[in-house]
């Protein structure tokens, strides 16, 4: 029912001009409200890490975002998760909190960060989960830093679609500044919904943040972060090196995922993706989640912190 009067909101302030958002006032980042205490660690090259730290266990959970993202996409994550692990959750550079200096978006750049960034706090082993663009990031942090990954955790990751260079091309041409910056709020809520099978209510405060920030003063840096991190991705694929992944692997999709594979792009569906890179490595579990989207972690937590839980336990 709440689901059904939202919808109807939305589509009278469509046809008439008006909107449920009317009323919000921007944010600058470090006003956007998280739900838990943020910390910030500064690196060598004088950027600061905004992120959170849940949990007293030896056993440590680095949660890494995807693009367009930030920290609080695992916030029904960290909540479960904490009671029984150390749960580390980021803010890439150029994303959420974190300090806004624009960089490369390439996917070895944000790996040698995260590996700093634990550095600099003292842990040498930890599992990382990635979701989307975070689960290549990850892929990438266990390629270079087979010593300090114990275990991948991939939700719904980039890296299992191949692209080809025309594709790949088209990424780069498609993805500009004005595109991210100019977002309509139309537009921005619906490239969240296509995230979900079924939007859940309480997804709807990411809508609200990232309509917020569009006044932020480092909101340009930002859309320079987004941008650049899909051409890092494309840039930098890993198809070929998923045989090469020594650590135990959890891989999750949703069976209902509308961006993998790429809708406009690829045709086909999540399954084979899934599947094809399921085959690759050698000591990985696919768990595929019905009635679900490619924001799988948030739309069916129970079932990922349930997986995540008896992955690590083993």
């Amino acid at each position: 029912m709440k689901n059904t009067m939202l919808i109807l909101t939305l589509m009278v302030g469509f046809f008439f001009g008006c909107s449920p958002y009317t009323n919000l006032t921007s944010m600058e980042f470090d006003q956007i409200p998280y739900l838990y205490e943020v910390n910030y660690q500064k690196l060598d090259d004088g950027r600061n890490i905004a992120f959170i730290d849940e949990g007293d266990s030896e056993e440590v959970i680095l949660f890494v975002h995807g693009l367009g993202s930030y920290l609080q996409a695992w916030n029904k994550n960290v909540s479960h998760l904490r009671g029984q692990y150390r749960c580390i959750a980021v803010d890439l550079p150029g994303y959420g909190k974190s300090s806004k200096e624009i960089h490369s978006g390439q996917m070895e750049f944000y790996a040698d960060v995260l590996h700093e960034f634990m550095e600099k706090l003292g842990i040498q082993k930890y599992t990382v989960a990635g979701h989307s663009m975070g689960g290549q990031i990850g892929i990438v942090m266990s390629l270079k830093y087979p010593q300090n990954i114990k275990n991948l955790v991939l939700a719904a990751p980039a890296g299992f679609e191949q692209f080809h260079e025309g594709q790949k091309q088209w990424f780069r041409d498609v993805m500009t500044v004005d595109l991210v910056k100019l977002t309509t709020v139309h537009a921005i809520r619906n490239n969240l919904a296509a995230n979900f099978y079924n939007m859940p209510d309480d997804a709807e405060f990411m809508v609200t943040d990232r309509i917020a920030m569009r006044g932020a003063k480092d909101f340009e840096n930002y859309c320079y972060a987004v941008t650049r991190s899909v051409r890092g991705m494309v840039d930098q694929p890993v198809y070929d090196f998923l045989e090469k992944l020594k650590c135990p692997v959890l891989i999750l999709f949703g069976e209902n995922d509308n961006l993998i594979p790429n809708p406009y792009l690829n045709a086909g569906f999540t399954i084979d993706i899934a599947k094809d890179g399921h085959s690759k490595i050698k000591n990985s579990r696919l768990v595929v989640i019905k009635d679900c989207g490619h924001f799988l972690q948030f739309e069916k937590p129970d079932v990922f912190n349930s997986e995540v839980m008896k992955f690590l336990q083993k």
